[in-house]
This record gives structure tokens, C-alpha cells and sequence, in this order.
């Protein structure tokens, strides 16, 4: 892709990252999409190009939106994070302390920390929930707290990918009065000025587009990206009587994302909608003050964030991973800028962080979305490029 092609801005000293995005156009299979990325509280670069839908449609534009995933985890736990900055919710508490029911069946001792770092023990349901359902508000929260662990909790940890959800939601709900979506509407996205919401509103329906998979190019020939050894997740996904599997698979059958009624649910495992521009801002403003604006942190909820919980052997993933509270941290499995960077992938894709050493806000949205779970190959390109532009 030629950078007439490329739409939007990059100061002087991050051309890298304009040109890395370009290619992934040309090299990396991309339909369309999005990166930002913020330093030290400024917008530093703003890019989009290619199509609003996966599959062709109308151009991108600054104000396209799209479904980001398992990256809506990172908003998520900001929620309860707030809230305990608040004095609000105890991460040492019993999750049963807030929400009765959820005590049933062994889970007495799980603690709220236990969920953020996912290690509650509940990444799958013994009988999963439908579409409907698991949009209904309701019987998420009651399934998962009708549900036996499947691993002692907080002795291991495997990634909550659907249960997550319900888990968050209701915490929130519990402690702080108010459904996820209209928390992060509220105390995130309108102080901040950000296009993302848990929980499309109508009016907003026409900036979102369609996303869906699509085939990962092969590498070059010569010169280029090494061919991969496909990862042990897939070989686990495909076998319907594991973990991995049941865990990602917790409604059944798979959601349509871009039905209207999904995108207007409050899924935060995997139903946010966010510009990468508020992506990015988001992170920025967990590390540091934007625009000279609100910081979301204060020091101690910045470490708490970041500070490993788990780290090891992930049941669910099948391969090491590192969290934090509700981040996903830099390690093999989920390359970041560096030790110290914390945020979350979307399966397929998208990918938004911060560094607090570097200063960094970094996100990056697509509708095009290829088979991974974590390093997707264009993320991890905008990824060097930023990295470059900083030494």
C-alpha cells in the first residue's frame, strides 16, 4: 500500500510506525484498520486505511469503529480498579462478599483479585449459554455462579475467555450500582473523550464496521517473516472435549458480532467497540495525564495493575502467560514494548497497551481478523516499529 493510501497523521520521528502500517496492507493481509498511539500524553500518531467492513464495503474513516474483542478485557478491569481506588471494592475480599450466590458448589474462598488475574477457576461452563442469554444480563452471572470450579481456584490459572464476562459485569453491578456499560460510559469514556463503549447505543450503530476472519498470508518467500510452528492453542481449540475449547466456546453457539443485538450487549470479555484513537488514549491515561487531562490512576492502582498474579502454565491457553489485574503483561507468548508494558490482545487481532516507562498508549483495531490468539503478526510490526522510533 502506497502512503497516499494512508490516511490520517504521524509527527516528525515516527515514520517507521506509517510505514510498518502501510505494509501491513501489502504483506500482513490487512482489510482495514486502525492504529494510535499516544507519548508522554500527546497524540504522536493517528492512522487509518482500507475498507469499513472485512469483506469490502465503504472506506475507513477517522470515526470507524470496530468490535475489539478479548482488548476489551483491559477496559474492563480498569472498572474494578476504579472501583477499588474508590474504596469501593476490596481485591482481597471474597467474590461471595458482594455476590452471594457466587459462593455455591467450593468457590467461597475466590477472591476478586482471583478474577482479575484468572484464577477463579471458571473459564467454562459445564453447560453453556446461548446467544440470547448470555446478552440477557442475567443468566451469564447465574450460570457462572452455579458452576463448579474446574481447577482449584487460585492454586493455577487458565484465561477466562467468555466467563469473563459475567464475572466483571456483575461485580461491578454489585459494587458499584451500575451495569459495566454505563460505569465505562460514565467514568471512562465521557471524561475522556473516548469513541468505545460495553454496549453499543443505536445512534452509534452506522460508524461500526462488519469485521470476519480472513486467511493468514504465508511468509515471503525470502528476506522475510520465518514461517511459524503452528501454536499448541489451535491443536487444543480443535479438539471439542478440551478446556481451551469449552473455555472460548462458554456460549454456544458462537455469536454473531455483528448483529446489532450483540453489538449492544454488555460483553466485557469480548463485546467492546472502540477506535484505536481511544484505545490508545484509554492506556495513556492509566500511565499519565492526557493533553495536560484527567489521569485514570493513581500510583498504587498503576503498580497493583502491572504487578505480576500469575505467571506459569495458563490451563486455558496452553502456553506460559503473565497477568497482572485483568493485563495481560510483555512475555513470549504476548510480545508489548517491553518488562514493563501491560494491556490486552483481541483474539484475531486487535492489540492496545501501555508502558508506563516509555510513556506509551498504543492501540491498534482491525476488521480483518486471522488465527491467533495473542502476537498477531501486524500488531507485533506496529509493535518494532514503535520501539525503532524510540531509541
Amino acid at each position: 500500500m502506497d502512503f497516499g493510501d494512508v490516511h490520517g497523521t504521524a509527527e516528525d520521528g515516527w515514520e517507521p510506525v506509517r510505514a510498518a502500517f502501510a505494509r501491513n496492507f501489502g504483506q500482513r493481509g490487512d482489510r482495514g484498520a486502525a492504529f494510535a498511539l499516544y507519548h508522554r500524553g500527546r497524540a504522536v500518531v493517528d492512522l487509518w486505511a482500507g475498507s469499513t467492513d472485512f469483506d469490502g464495503g465503504g472506506p475507513w474513516r477517522q470515526e470507524t469503529a470496530q468490535t475489539v474483542r478479548s482488548a476489551t478485557k483491559g477496559v474492563a478491569a480498569a472498572c474494578l480498579l476504579l472501583l477499588h481506588q474508590r474504596g469501593q471494592l476490596d481485591l482481597d475480599a471474597p467474590v461471595g462478599a458482594y455476590w452471594a450466590e457466587f459462593k455455591a458448589r467450593g468457590k467461597e474462598r475466590v477472591t476478586v483479585r482471583d478474577v482479575l488475574a484468572h484464577r477463579a477457576g471458571v473459564p467454562a461452563l459445564d453447560v453453556p449459554v446461548t446467544p440470547e442469554h448470555a446478552l440477557d444480563g442475567v443468566s451469564g452471572a447465574r450460570a457462572v455462579a452455579a458452576q463448579a470450579p474446574l481447577f482449584p481456584p487460585g492454586e493455577a490459572h487458565g484465561y477466562h475467555a467468555q466467563t469473563y464476562s459475567w464475572l466483571l459485569a456483575e461485580l461491578v453491578l454489585r459494587a458499584g450500582g451500575r451495569t459495566i456499560g454505563r460505569f465505562v460510559a460514565e467514568e471512562i469514556a465521557r471524561p475522556l473523550g473516548l469513541d468505545l463503549w460495553i454496549g453499543l447505543p443505536p445512534g452509534e450503530e452506522h460508524r461500526v464496521g462488519r469485521i470476519g476472519d480472513i486467511a493468514t498470508p504465508p511468509p515471503p518467500a525470502s528476506g522475510g517473516l520465518r514461517a511459524r510452528a503452528k501454536p499448541a492453542v489451535h491443536d487444543a481449540y480443535a479438539d471439542p472435549g478440551s478446556l481451551t475449547r469449552r473455555a472460548f466456546a462458554a456460549i454456544t453457539p458462537l455469536p454473531d458480532e455483528n448483529d446489532p443485538a450483540y453489538r449492544a450487549g454488555e460483553l466485557p470479555a469480548s463485546g467492546g467497540i472502540a477506535t484505536a484513537r481511544a484505545l490508545a488514549r484509554f492506556y495513556a491515561a492509566l500511565v499519565g495525564d492526557v493533553d495536560g487531562g484527567r489521569r485514570l490512576f493513581v500510583p498504587a492502582t498503576l503498580t497493583a495493575a502491572r504487578t505480576v498474579e500469575a505467571d506459569g502454565p495458563d490451563r486455558v491457553l496452553v502456553v506460559n502467560t503473565r497477568f497482572g489485574l485483568g493485563y495481560m503483561l510483555h512475555s513470549p507468548s504476548s510480545p508489548m514494548l517491553g518488562p514493563g508494558s501491560f494491556g490486552h490482545p483481541g483474539r484475531g487481532g486487535s492489540l492496545a497497551f501501555a508502558d508506563p516507562e516509555n510513556g506509551i498508549g498504543f492501540g491498534y483495531v482491525t476488521n480483518g481478523m486471522q488465527k491467533n490468539v495473542t502476537a498477531d503478526p501486524r500488531a507485533q510490526a506496529l509493535v518494532r516499529a514503535v520501539r525503532e522510533c524510540l531509541r
